[in-house]
């Protein structure tokens, strides 16, 4: 049962939709196959060779994997907990950074949203050029239409909404494995031998890596959808099932789609393919039917893909206006459990982003790092906080070598990231203590602790830099 307050501020009792494992499960694999599968030839084209490619996908499929290991850990220790990322990150490290977990969770979300809804435009873009690369004015009208198209399926109940992404999910993961099987029936020999050691323009070996590992950070978001909806689970060890099962399903997918286009066309040409890119590498192999066949799949899976992340995206913002840790109007939901002010909420941050894409140079590149980015924070409080609960002792101490690597993982892909990202992060994260005031004053409690003002002067500091910098030139969107 879910305590959930009326649209008029009533409060009542509403059971939470319960979820069984196959649809926990779909939720992770529908959330993590979307848009960032069907653009991955171009995005490690510009990166890497083969090598480089197999590298990363160990590095990113071995960091990954342990940071499923620990929500799944993390689900069966600490069952007490909702809304996975954010209440490990409040539980480990106190409010102010459960709450910037719990927003920047949110805002990545938004944000990998609005890269759903230009790649659908880019691809009917190819025979509707008013709609360019899905940056054009009109692709923006375009897109608004479909976002609040989506808003209304959802507000109707996530027991509804549930259950048409695990029959989207199915219907999408299709096209891709006739990808990759077609693209392997086409795979020549001396092309994928020339793309292995990769090209002069890519860099050293680690720098190549190193480029891919945002893109590999955006396909792999969703990894973490199964503990984010827990309170929803009929069972709670499905929780973290769902989250192992949902992970090597896609990790097997994503890593295959990346390495069969190398055997297609020269890397080069990779690189500059128009996004989706799995269109333009299965034209070349079988002809104009195969871009056709990949642009309706991407359609299909994108949809899918937008409506597991907008149910998430709400449900972290409702579970923490629970908590107390956000104001508490989006602590409000209707009778069929559907938290709507956090959904108003998601999805007028999402028309906002898509708006910005139109002021970017590529608006699908960078809403898809900038959503890597926005993630890493509180995925990194997240495993953080596992290695505290292992040290804690008892059965969990066996867990602290997985904690620790997932830790250091995501560290690593702090530092991947780079300074552009983390200074955006900070535009978007310091204004969002204005949330936090609000639940402050609303519980009529003192607004900031000594450690916390502390926190609140560095993210204001970052955010100062972020402005100043783009206003010089020194980075741009």
């Amino acid at each position: 049962m879910s305590q959930a307050e009326t649209g008029n501020g009533t409060e009542s009792r509403t059971p939470a939709a319960k979820l069984t494992l196959p649809t926990l499960t779909t939720m992770v694999v529908g959330s993590m196959v979307g848009a960032g599968v069907f653009s991955l030839p171009q995005r490690f084209g510009q990166e890497t060779g083969v090598a480089g490619a197999l590298i990363a996908w160990t590095v990113a499929g071995t960091g990954m994997l342990m940071l499923a290991f620990v929500f799944q850990r993390l689900a069966l220790r600490r069952p007490d907990l909702d809304a996975g990322v954010y209440a490990y990150a409040k539980a480990g490290f106190g409010e102010y950074l459960g709450f910037f977990a719990a927003f920047g969770y949110w805002a990545s979300a938004c944000v990998g949203n609005v890269t759903y809804w230009v790649l659908i435009m880019s691809t009917i873009g190819a025979i509707a050029p008013a709609l360019g690369d899905g940056d054009t004015v009109l692709a923006m009208l375009l897109s608004s239409a479909g976002l609040w198209a989506f808003f209304l399926l959802i507000s109707r109940g996530v027991k509804e909404a549930a259950a048409i992404n695990r029959i989207v999910t199915v219907a999408k993961v299709v096209p891709i494995l006739v990808f990759v099987l077609i693209a392997l029936f086409c795979l020549k020999p001396s092309v994928f031998a020339e793309n292995f050691a990769g090209a002069d323009y890519a860099g050293s070996l680690f720098q190549q890596v190193k480029g891919t590992m945002l893109a590999t950070v955006f396909v792999f978001l969703g990894v973490e959808g199964a503990s984010v909806y827990s309170r929803h689970a009929k069972r709670r060890e499905d929780v973290g099932r769902a989250t192992v099962l949902g992970f090597l399903s896609v990790f097997a997918i994503f890593a295959s789609v990346t390495i069969v286009s190398y055997g297609i066309l020269p890397m080069s040409e990779i690189a500059e393919l128009r996004q989706p890119s799995m269109a333009g590498v299965l034209e070349e192999a079988v002809g104009t039917w195969g871009k056709v066949f990949v642009s309706v799949g991407l359609i299909v899976s994108v949809l899918g893909a937008y409506l597991a992340w907008t149910l998430m995206a709400a449900e972290v913002l409702f579970v923490a206006a629970k908590d107390e840790d956000m104001p508490r109007f989006l602590g409000r939901s209707t009778a069929a459990d559907v938290p709507v002010p956090a959904l108003v909420m998601t999805t007028v941050l999402t028309q906002i982003v898509l708006v910005v894409t139109l002021f970017s140079d590529d608006a699908f590149n960078f809403a898809l790092d900038l959503t890597s980015a926005l993630t890493l924070i509180p995925f990194l409080l997240a495993a953080a906080f596992a290695v505290k609960v292992a040290r804690s002792g008892g059965a969990g101490r066996r867990d602290l070598p997985i904690a620790a690597l997932a830790t250091f993982y995501t560290a690593f892909l702090l530092y991947a990231a780079g300074l552009k990202y983390l200074l955006v992060s900070f535009i978007i994260y310091a204004p969002a203590t204005f949330l936090f005031v609000m639940a402050r004053r609303e519980q009529g409690r003192r607004l900031f602790s000594p450690g916390e003002l502390v926190i609140l002067a560095v993210s204001v500091a970052g955010a100062v830099v972020g402005v100043v910098a783009l206003a010089r030139g020194w980075i741009s969107l």
